[in-house]
Protein backbone atom coordinates (compact mmCIF):
# COMPACT_ATOMS: atom_id res chain seq x y z
CA UNK A 1 0.00 0.00 0.00
CA UNK A 2 1.33 3.40 -0.98
CA UNK A 3 0.13 6.34 1.13
CA UNK A 4 0.64 10.08 0.70
CA UNK A 5 0.87 12.18 3.88
CA UNK A 6 0.17 15.92 3.72
CA UNK A 7 -0.96 18.53 6.24
CA UNK A 8 -1.36 22.21 7.12
CA UNK A 9 -2.89 23.51 3.91
CA UNK A 10 -4.34 26.61 5.64
CA UNK A 11 -6.71 27.37 2.77
CA UNK A 12 -7.85 30.99 2.91
CA UNK A 13 -4.64 32.29 4.45
CA UNK A 14 -3.17 35.56 3.23
CA UNK A 15 0.29 37.09 3.47
CA UNK A 16 -0.01 40.65 4.77
CA UNK A 17 -3.30 40.90 2.89
CA UNK A 18 -2.04 39.20 -0.28
CA UNK A 19 -4.36 36.45 -1.55
CA UNK A 20 -2.70 33.01 -1.84
CA UNK A 21 -5.62 31.17 -3.48
CA UNK A 22 -3.86 30.88 -6.85
CA UNK A 23 -0.84 29.31 -5.12
CA UNK A 24 -3.09 26.80 -3.37
CA UNK A 25 -4.63 25.96 -6.74
CA UNK A 26 -1.11 25.28 -8.03
CA UNK A 27 -0.52 23.01 -5.05
CA UNK A 28 -3.59 20.88 -5.76
CA UNK A 29 -2.62 20.63 -9.44
CA UNK A 30 0.82 19.41 -8.39
CA UNK A 31 -0.64 17.07 -5.77
CA UNK A 32 -2.96 15.50 -8.34
CA UNK A 33 0.04 14.93 -10.61
CA UNK A 34 2.06 13.36 -7.78
CA UNK A 35 -0.68 10.91 -6.76
CA UNK A 36 -0.92 9.71 -10.37
CA UNK A 37 2.81 9.48 -11.04
CA UNK A 38 3.55 7.81 -7.69
CA UNK A 39 0.51 5.50 -7.93
CA UNK A 40 -0.82 6.56 -4.53
CA UNK A 41 -3.44 4.22 -3.03
CA UNK A 42 -4.73 6.52 -0.24
CA UNK A 43 -4.17 10.05 1.06
CA UNK A 44 -3.74 11.17 4.69
CA UNK A 45 -4.38 14.82 5.58
CA UNK A 46 -3.22 15.57 9.16
CA UNK A 47 -5.17 18.72 9.98
CA UNK A 48 -5.48 22.47 9.38
CA UNK A 49 -7.34 22.20 6.12
CA UNK A 50 -8.40 25.82 6.55
CA UNK A 51 -6.71 28.81 8.15
CA UNK A 52 -9.72 29.85 10.21
CA UNK A 53 -12.96 28.46 11.60
CA UNK A 54 -14.85 30.66 9.12
CA UNK A 55 -12.95 30.27 5.82
CA UNK A 56 -13.77 32.22 2.64
CA UNK A 57 -16.26 30.60 0.27
CA UNK A 58 -13.59 30.33 -2.45
CA UNK A 59 -11.36 28.33 -0.08
CA UNK A 60 -14.19 25.92 0.75
CA UNK A 61 -15.02 25.50 -2.92
CA UNK A 62 -11.37 24.72 -3.73
CA UNK A 63 -11.30 22.16 -0.92
CA UNK A 64 -14.40 20.24 -2.02
CA UNK A 65 -13.48 20.29 -5.70
CA UNK A 66 -9.94 19.13 -4.95
CA UNK A 67 -11.07 16.30 -2.69
CA UNK A 68 -13.45 14.99 -5.34
CA UNK A 69 -10.60 15.13 -7.85
CA UNK A 70 -8.06 13.40 -5.60
CA UNK A 71 -10.42 10.62 -4.47
CA UNK A 72 -11.02 9.64 -8.10
CA UNK A 73 -14.71 8.85 -7.51
CA UNK A 74 -13.98 6.70 -4.48
CA UNK A 75 -11.17 4.66 -6.00
CA UNK A 76 -8.56 6.44 -3.85
CA UNK A 77 -9.57 6.84 -0.16
CA UNK A 78 -8.82 10.15 1.55
CA UNK A 79 -8.69 10.53 5.36
CA UNK A 80 -8.87 14.02 6.87
CA UNK A 81 -8.74 15.20 10.49
CA UNK A 82 -9.35 18.63 11.98
CA UNK A 83 -6.45 20.77 13.16
CA UNK A 84 -6.56 23.60 15.68
CA UNK A 85 -7.47 26.11 12.93
CA UNK A 86 -10.40 24.06 11.65
CA UNK A 87 -13.96 24.22 12.95
CA UNK A 88 -14.59 20.51 13.72
CA UNK A 89 -18.31 20.60 12.97
CA UNK A 90 -18.02 22.77 9.89
CA UNK A 91 -15.21 20.66 8.44
CA UNK A 92 -17.11 17.40 8.91
CA UNK A 93 -20.55 18.78 7.92
CA UNK A 94 -20.34 17.16 4.48
CA UNK A 95 -19.06 13.80 5.75
CA UNK A 96 -22.18 11.94 4.59
CA UNK A 97 -21.72 13.09 1.00
CA UNK A 98 -17.94 12.75 1.26
CA UNK A 99 -18.25 9.14 2.44
CA UNK A 100 -19.78 8.21 -0.91
CA UNK A 101 -16.45 9.15 -2.50
CA UNK A 102 -14.38 7.29 0.12
CA UNK A 103 -13.47 10.53 1.89
CA UNK A 104 -13.35 10.18 5.68
CA UNK A 105 -13.54 13.43 7.70
CA UNK A 106 -13.14 13.41 11.49
CA UNK A 107 -13.69 16.70 13.32
CA UNK A 108 -13.64 15.83 17.02
CA UNK A 109 -11.47 13.27 18.82
CA UNK A 110 -13.25 9.93 19.05
CA UNK A 111 -12.58 6.51 20.59
CA UNK A 112 -13.33 4.79 17.30
CA UNK A 113 -10.72 3.86 14.72
CA UNK A 114 -11.31 3.99 10.97
CA UNK A 115 -11.15 1.06 8.59
CA UNK A 116 -10.54 2.01 4.97
CA UNK A 117 -10.77 -0.54 2.21
CA UNK A 118 -8.16 0.34 -0.39
CA UNK A 119 -9.34 -1.12 -3.69
CA UNK A 120 -6.23 -0.36 -5.74
CA UNK A 121 -4.07 -2.71 -3.65
CA UNK A 122 -6.71 -5.03 -2.17
CA UNK A 123 -5.62 -4.35 1.41
CA UNK A 124 -7.23 -2.68 4.42
CA UNK A 125 -5.95 0.43 6.17
CA UNK A 126 -6.57 0.60 9.93
CA UNK A 127 -6.27 4.24 10.95
CA UNK A 128 -6.05 5.62 14.51
CA UNK A 129 -7.03 9.26 13.99
CA UNK A 130 -6.70 11.85 16.73
CA UNK A 131 -7.85 15.31 15.57
CA UNK A 132 -6.50 18.29 17.49
CA UNK A 133 -6.96 17.15 21.10
CA UNK A 134 -7.53 20.23 23.25
CA UNK A 135 -9.33 19.98 26.58
CA UNK A 136 -12.44 21.59 25.11
CA UNK A 137 -12.56 19.27 22.10
CA UNK A 138 -11.90 16.23 24.24
CA UNK A 139 -14.52 17.56 26.67
CA UNK A 140 -12.11 16.82 29.50
CA UNK A 141 -10.19 18.77 32.12
CA UNK A 142 -6.77 17.33 32.81
CA UNK A 143 -6.10 19.17 36.07
CA UNK A 144 -8.31 21.37 38.23
CA UNK A 145 -5.49 23.80 38.91
CA UNK A 146 -1.72 23.83 39.09
CA UNK A 147 1.50 24.89 37.41
CA UNK A 148 2.09 24.69 33.69
CA UNK A 149 4.39 21.72 34.21
CA UNK A 150 1.60 19.84 35.99
CA UNK A 151 -0.79 20.44 33.10
CA UNK A 152 1.86 19.41 30.57
CA UNK A 153 2.48 16.14 32.39
CA UNK A 154 -1.24 15.42 32.66
CA UNK A 155 -1.77 16.24 28.98
CA UNK A 156 1.13 14.05 27.89
CA UNK A 157 -0.19 11.15 29.98
CA UNK A 158 -3.72 11.51 28.59
CA UNK A 159 -2.64 11.68 24.94
CA UNK A 160 -0.46 8.60 25.37
CA UNK A 161 -3.45 6.85 26.94
CA UNK A 162 -5.72 7.84 24.04
CA UNK A 163 -3.23 6.53 21.48
CA UNK A 164 -3.09 3.29 23.44
CA UNK A 165 -6.88 2.95 23.34
CA UNK A 166 -7.05 3.72 19.63
CA UNK A 167 -4.39 1.20 18.64
CA UNK A 168 -5.19 -1.70 21.00
CA UNK A 169 -7.20 -3.54 18.31
CA UNK A 170 -4.58 -3.16 15.61
CA UNK A 171 -4.02 -6.38 13.68
CA UNK A 172 -0.77 -7.22 11.85
CA UNK A 173 -2.94 -8.39 8.94
CA UNK A 174 -3.79 -4.72 8.26
CA UNK A 175 -1.69 -1.68 7.43
CA UNK A 176 -1.72 0.17 10.77
CA UNK A 177 -1.25 3.95 10.78
CA UNK A 178 -1.77 6.70 13.38
CA UNK A 179 -2.53 10.32 12.51
CA UNK A 180 -2.82 13.43 14.69
CA UNK A 181 -2.52 17.21 14.79
CA UNK A 182 -0.37 17.84 17.82
CA UNK A 183 2.86 19.45 19.01
CA UNK A 184 5.65 17.00 19.85
CA UNK A 185 8.41 18.46 22.02
CA UNK A 186 11.67 18.98 20.17
CA UNK A 187 10.10 19.70 16.80
CA UNK A 188 11.46 22.62 14.80
CA UNK A 189 8.81 25.35 14.61
CA UNK A 190 8.47 28.54 12.57
CA UNK A 191 6.77 31.89 13.12
CA UNK A 192 3.87 30.89 10.85
CA UNK A 193 2.56 28.31 13.34
CA UNK A 194 0.24 30.18 15.64
CA UNK A 195 0.53 28.32 18.96
CA UNK A 196 -1.87 25.49 19.76
CA UNK A 197 -0.82 25.55 23.40
CA UNK A 198 -0.64 28.15 26.14
CA UNK A 199 2.93 28.41 27.36
CA UNK A 200 3.77 24.97 25.98
CA UNK A 201 1.14 23.11 28.03
CA UNK A 202 -0.33 21.24 25.03
CA UNK A 203 2.91 19.43 24.28
CA UNK A 204 3.69 15.72 24.34
CA UNK A 205 6.91 13.75 24.45
CA UNK A 206 7.99 11.92 21.32
CA UNK A 207 8.02 8.71 23.38
CA UNK A 208 4.28 9.12 23.98
CA UNK A 209 3.48 8.47 20.33
CA UNK A 210 2.07 4.98 19.65
CA UNK A 211 4.44 2.04 19.39
CA UNK A 212 2.36 -0.57 17.57
CA UNK A 213 1.94 1.35 14.30
CA UNK A 214 3.94 1.35 11.11
CA UNK A 215 3.88 5.14 10.77
CA UNK A 216 2.48 8.19 12.58
CA UNK A 217 1.36 11.01 10.28
CA UNK A 218 1.52 14.38 12.06
CA UNK A 219 0.31 17.89 11.37
CA UNK A 220 0.93 21.32 12.94
CA UNK A 221 4.63 22.10 12.32
CA UNK A 222 5.17 23.70 8.93
CA UNK A 223 8.71 22.48 8.35
CA UNK A 224 8.84 18.87 7.02
CA UNK A 225 10.72 16.77 9.58
CA UNK A 226 11.06 13.37 11.19
CA UNK A 227 10.27 13.06 14.89
CA UNK A 228 13.34 12.03 16.83
CA UNK A 229 13.05 9.58 19.73
CA UNK A 230 9.60 8.39 18.61
CA UNK A 231 8.96 4.66 19.23
CA UNK A 232 8.37 4.12 15.52
CA UNK A 233 8.51 6.13 12.32
CA UNK A 234 6.75 9.46 12.78
CA UNK A 235 6.88 12.59 10.69
CA UNK A 236 5.47 16.07 10.13
CA UNK A 237 4.62 16.49 6.44
CA UNK A 238 4.87 20.27 6.73
CA UNK A 239 2.83 22.90 4.91
CA UNK A 240 2.71 23.04 1.09
CA UNK A 241 3.38 26.80 1.04
CA UNK A 242 5.63 29.07 3.08
CA UNK A 243 3.35 31.19 5.26
CA UNK A 244 5.84 33.55 6.91
CA UNK A 245 9.26 34.97 6.14
CA UNK A 246 10.74 32.80 8.89
CA UNK A 247 10.31 30.00 6.32
CA UNK A 248 12.35 31.81 3.64
CA UNK A 249 14.51 29.27 1.85
CA UNK A 250 12.70 26.22 3.25
CA UNK A 251 11.93 23.37 0.90
CA UNK A 252 8.31 22.16 0.95
CA UNK A 253 7.22 18.59 0.32
CA UNK A 254 4.75 15.78 0.81
CA UNK A 255 5.64 12.40 2.30
CA UNK A 256 5.08 9.01 0.69
CA UNK A 257 4.84 5.85 2.79
CA UNK A 258 5.12 2.32 1.42
CA UNK A 259 3.67 -0.18 3.89
CA UNK A 260 2.42 -3.73 3.82
CA UNK A 261 0.73 -5.68 6.63
CA UNK A 262 3.22 -6.71 9.30
CA UNK A 263 6.16 -5.04 7.56
CA UNK A 264 8.31 -2.00 8.18
CA UNK A 265 7.16 1.18 6.45
CA UNK A 266 9.45 2.84 3.93
CA UNK A 267 9.29 6.64 3.85
CA UNK A 268 10.38 9.11 1.17
CA UNK A 269 9.98 12.84 0.61
CA UNK A 270 8.69 14.37 -2.63
CA UNK A 271 9.54 18.04 -2.96
CA UNK A 272 7.00 20.58 -4.19
CA UNK A 273 7.55 23.39 -6.69
CA UNK A 274 4.21 25.19 -6.24
CA UNK A 275 3.80 28.60 -4.65
CA UNK A 276 5.87 31.75 -4.69
CA UNK A 277 9.15 31.66 -2.73
CA UNK A 278 9.45 33.98 0.28
CA UNK A 279 12.73 35.90 0.23
CA UNK A 280 14.39 38.61 2.28
CA UNK A 281 16.10 41.66 0.77
CA UNK A 282 18.68 43.47 2.92
CA UNK A 283 19.51 46.72 1.14
CA UNK A 284 22.41 48.10 3.19
CA UNK A 285 23.20 50.64 0.47
CA UNK A 286 19.76 52.25 0.57
CA UNK A 287 17.02 52.76 -2.00
CA UNK A 288 19.49 52.93 -4.88
CA UNK A 289 20.33 49.29 -4.25
CA UNK A 290 16.63 48.38 -4.15
CA UNK A 291 16.03 50.10 -7.51
CA UNK A 292 19.00 48.27 -8.98
CA UNK A 293 17.58 44.89 -7.90
CA UNK A 294 14.20 45.87 -9.31
CA UNK A 295 15.71 46.81 -12.68
CA UNK A 296 17.43 43.39 -12.70
CA UNK A 297 14.02 41.73 -12.10
CA UNK A 298 15.50 40.05 -9.05
CA UNK A 299 13.06 37.60 -7.37
CA UNK A 300 10.30 38.92 -9.64
CA UNK A 301 8.09 35.87 -8.93
CA UNK A 302 8.58 35.95 -5.15
CA UNK A 303 7.09 37.54 -2.05
CA UNK A 304 9.69 39.92 -0.64
CA UNK A 305 10.44 41.18 2.87
CA UNK A 306 12.48 44.35 2.36
CA UNK A 307 14.81 45.80 4.97
CA UNK A 308 16.43 48.99 3.69
CA UNK A 309 19.04 51.13 5.44
CA UNK A 310 18.14 54.82 5.22
CA UNK A 311 19.25 58.15 6.60
CA UNK A 312 15.73 59.63 6.60
CA UNK A 313 12.17 58.35 6.77
CA UNK A 314 10.84 57.54 3.27
CA UNK A 315 7.73 59.37 2.09
CA UNK A 316 4.47 57.55 1.53
CA UNK A 317 4.86 58.38 -2.14
CA UNK A 318 8.19 56.54 -2.28
CA UNK A 319 6.71 53.52 -0.50
CA UNK A 320 3.69 53.40 -2.84
CA UNK A 321 5.96 53.70 -5.86
CA UNK A 322 8.08 50.74 -4.75
CA UNK A 323 5.03 48.53 -4.20
CA UNK A 324 3.40 49.59 -7.46
CA UNK A 325 6.54 48.89 -9.52
CA UNK A 326 7.26 45.64 -7.66
CA UNK A 327 4.00 44.07 -6.36
CA UNK A 328 5.95 41.22 -4.75
CA UNK A 329 7.28 43.54 -2.04
CA UNK A 330 5.11 42.70 0.96
CA UNK A 331 6.80 44.50 3.85
CA UNK A 332 9.17 47.47 3.94
CA UNK A 333 11.19 48.03 7.11
CA UNK A 334 13.53 51.04 7.16
CA UNK A 335 16.64 50.79 9.34
CA UNK A 336 18.12 54.09 10.53
CA UNK A 337 21.70 54.60 11.84
CA UNK A 338 20.63 55.17 15.46
CA UNK A 339 18.37 52.09 15.36
CA UNK A 340 21.19 49.91 14.06
CA UNK A 341 23.53 51.12 16.81
CA UNK A 342 20.88 50.51 19.49
CA UNK A 343 20.21 46.96 18.25
CA UNK A 344 23.92 46.14 18.26
CA UNK A 345 24.31 47.61 21.75
CA UNK A 346 21.36 45.59 23.10
CA UNK A 347 22.77 42.40 21.61
CA UNK A 348 26.18 43.07 23.16
CA UNK A 349 24.57 43.50 26.58
CA UNK A 350 22.86 40.09 26.59
CA UNK A 351 24.93 37.36 28.34
CA UNK A 352 26.21 34.68 25.96
CA UNK A 353 24.45 31.87 27.81
CA UNK A 354 21.10 33.67 27.50
CA UNK A 355 21.66 34.10 23.77
CA UNK A 356 22.28 30.35 23.55
CA UNK A 357 19.08 29.60 25.49
CA UNK A 358 17.07 31.77 23.08
CA UNK A 359 18.72 30.22 20.03
CA UNK A 360 18.13 26.66 21.27
CA UNK A 361 14.49 27.39 22.11
CA UNK A 362 13.86 28.88 18.67
CA UNK A 363 15.53 25.99 16.84
CA UNK A 364 13.74 23.24 18.79
CA UNK A 365 10.28 24.76 18.99
CA UNK A 366 10.31 25.64 22.68
CA UNK A 367 12.54 23.01 24.29
CA UNK A 368 15.09 23.98 26.95
CA UNK A 369 18.74 22.85 26.69
CA UNK A 370 20.14 20.60 29.40
CA UNK A 371 22.66 22.17 31.76
CA UNK A 372 25.43 19.89 30.48
CA UNK A 373 24.87 21.17 26.94
CA UNK A 374 24.97 24.81 28.08
CA UNK A 375 28.15 24.12 30.05
CA UNK A 376 29.77 22.50 27.00
CA UNK A 377 28.81 25.48 24.83
CA UNK A 378 30.36 27.94 27.30
CA UNK A 379 33.52 25.86 27.46
CA UNK A 380 33.84 25.97 23.66
CA UNK A 381 33.29 29.74 23.65
CA UNK A 382 35.95 30.21 26.33
CA UNK A 383 38.39 28.02 24.41
CA UNK A 384 37.81 30.09 21.27
CA UNK A 385 38.43 33.31 23.18
CA UNK A 386 41.67 31.91 24.62
CA UNK A 387 42.88 30.91 21.15
CA UNK A 388 42.09 34.29 19.59
CA UNK A 389 43.40 36.40 22.51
Amino acid sequence: MRLLHTADWHLGRTLEGRDRLAEHEQFFDELALIVEEEKIDAILMAGDVFDSVNPPAAAEQLFYESMARLSNKGKRPVAIIAGNHDHPERLSAARTLAKEQAISIIGYPTKETTYLEVPSCGERLHLASLPYPSESRLKESFVEEGEEETLREAYDHRIKQIFGELTKTFDPKDVNIAMSHIFVAGGSATDSERPIEVGGAYTIRATSLPENVQYTALGHLHRPQNVKRAPGKARYAGSPLAFSFSEAGYSKSVTIIDAEPGGEAMVKEVHLSCGKPLVRWRAKEGLSQVHQWMSEKRDSQSWIDLEVHLEHTPSMEEIHRLRKEYPGIVTIRPIFPEQKATNEQKRDQVPIDQLFYKFYERQTGGAQPEEDLVRLFLELVNEEEEVTS
